[in-house]
């Protein structure tokens, strides 16, 4: 499955901005029919990363993914490379 489709866009608050600095990760809201091993596959292929772990919790916004990123690559970086800041 093409990574765009289930990527909808970052999510970007005060509290994920804490979290890319304290746990090394970033949200994402994500396709709600969407697996965590289809988004873990999908930011690893849009980002050339390699990811921890993925939490999925359901809003009225929409599905949210906490993609937590493996020790030797930075969330703040990928954050940048997408524009967050």
């Amino acid at each position: 499955m093409d990574p765009y489709a289930i990527i909808r866009h970052p999510h970007v608050t005060e509290k994920t901005m804490m979290q890319m600095e304290q746990k090394n990760a970033l949200e994402f809201i994500v396709r709600r029919t969407a697996r965590k091993s289809q988004i873990k596959s999908a930011v690893e292929k849009m980002f050339d990363v390699k990811v921890k772990s993925v939490n999925t919790r359901i809003t009225k916004i929409g599905k949210h993914a906490v993609v937590t990123f493996m020790p030797e690559y930075k969330a703040e970086d990928i954050g940048m490379r997408i524009g967050v800041f």
